[in-house]
């Protein structure tokens, strides 16, 4: 059976440092930090009293009145994700054949903040058993995936990918199979996330997982930095159109780059630790690289996980290490999370958006608020403080969530 070759042609973000792909770009390449004190809540009692939150959103400038009732905040920033991707694709989605397009789509929590709206409002009544009819379809984590493929008719291949902060990596790397495969031709992938939430700041602050730099929000994010202390949470969503090469060809479509392979593995090792080794991080960007025909050598640029916790970037660099061997040194490495903190299931989704945008444009966005080298990291070259450019023909974007789950996916420059 012949494989199909795998192509992006449209992307949408909604993130933290902007609201559509090019702010969010134009923030990534200038170091812009998208963390500050929270405003969806009061949090002044917290532990921690800051995220990166989505700024200047009006869910009312999407949606009418009657039509946003039925929207959890997460399902609104996919929506508007998925609409800014088609149109930045140029598909005529009235002419495609609709049998042949689907959705998959990720969200590592799902509504939340209806989940606690629902259950406050009960807990506050008489006793009686009254919830909204809109509860549990607004919650639940596959609806954002139905109501993009609603909206737009695409009956083929059509779920929700859950596995924590590698959710939408995973939705990418299905997405990819069924083209690949040839069941589908057209699939809009990605994922959402709106975890500041009372709930989603409590429970990760009850972990110790998330920094508590609440004099310096902006500088809380220190991938590989020595003082890191923890990851800045996050909400958002990013979206891709995946084609069809041939497909996309035939239709002139514009071509940012190719997803050429994917590695999904499993640590099998601790409920929230990683692998101390990275092993399953390693296996996962072995087996990208192996299906995209490329060898180590190739790898040009790799955008980490690094979500700045003391245990979760180590892991990840002895895993490129590892691997990589004497090569690792000539790889631009970064993470964007510096910037955007961590959109858990919605993460892969925008570092997949931004590590299309480095080949494309030939820059490696930076890993913003290094100030102190960690002894316990090598020296290698972590994009610190300021992108670079360079020509970028291969890269990975890595993306591991609680439970082991651990995918990495690997980008090529178009080629014919």
């Amino acid at each position: 059976m012949e494989m199909k070759r795998v192509v992006i042609t449209g992307l949408g973000a909604l993130t933290p440092i902007g609201n559509n792909v090019n702010e969010y770009w134009q923030g990534l390449i200038n170091g812009v930090s998208g963390a500050a004190p929270i405003t969806h809540f009061d949090a002044t009692t917290a532990k921690t009293t800051f995220a990166c939150e989505v700024k200047n959103f009006d869910g009312g400038a999407y949606f009418d009145r009657k039509e946003i009732r039925k929207y959890d905040r997460f399902s609104q920033y996919g929506i508007v994700a998925a609409e800014q991707a088609i149109q930045d694709s140029g598909l005529d989605v009235e002419k495609i054949e609709k049998d042949y397009a689907g959705v998959i789509w990720a969200s590592g929590i799902g509504g939340i903040q209806t989940f606690e709206d629902e259950i406050s409002d009960y807990v506050k009544g008489d006793g009686t058993l009254r919830f909204s009819p809109f509860f549990i379809p607004k919650m639940i984590a596959d609806i954002c995936a139905g109501h993009i493929s609603i909206k737009y008719g695409f009956r083929g291949p059509n779920f929700c990918t859950v596995s924590a902060c590698a959710s939408s990596a995973h939705a990418l790397a299905e997405a990819f199979m069924y083209i690949r495969l040839g069941k589908a031709k057209v699939m809009i992938s990605g994922g959402s996330e709106a975890a500041v939430t009372h709930a989603g700041l409590g429970g990760f602050s009850s972990m110790k997982a998330i920094s508590q730099r609440n004099d310096d929000p902006k500088t809380a994010s220190r991938p590989f930095d020595k003082d890191r202390d923890g990851f800045v949470l996050g909400e958002g969503a990013g979206a891709l159109v995946l084609e069809e090469y041939e497909h996309a060809k035939a239709r002139g479509a514009k071509i940012y780059a190719e997803l050429a392979g994917t590695g999904c593995t499993a640590d099998a090792y601790h409920m929230t630790a990683p692998h101390p080794e990275g092993l399953g991080a390693m296996r996962a960007m072995k087996l990208a690289i192996q299906e995209a025909e490329l060898q180590l050598e190739d790898i040009d640029h790799i955008n980490t996980h690094g979500t700045s916790t003391p245990l979760g970037d180590i892991a990840e660099i002895n895993a490129i290490v590892n691997l990589f061997g004497d090569c690792a040194k000539n790889i631009n490495i970064n993470s964007t999370k510096s910037m955007t903190g961590h959109l858990l299931g919605a993460a892969g989704a925008i570092e997949a958006v931004a590590t299309v945008l480095a080949i494309h444009n030939g820059i490696v966005p930076p890993t913003i608020n290094h100030f102190t080298d960690d002894e316990n990291l090598p020296e290698l070259n972590y994009t610190f403080n300021k992108a670079q450019k360079r020509e970028i023909k291969a890269a990975l974007s890595n993306t591991f969530g609680f439970g082991g789950h651990n995918a990495s996916l690997a980008f090529k420059k178009i080629s014919e």
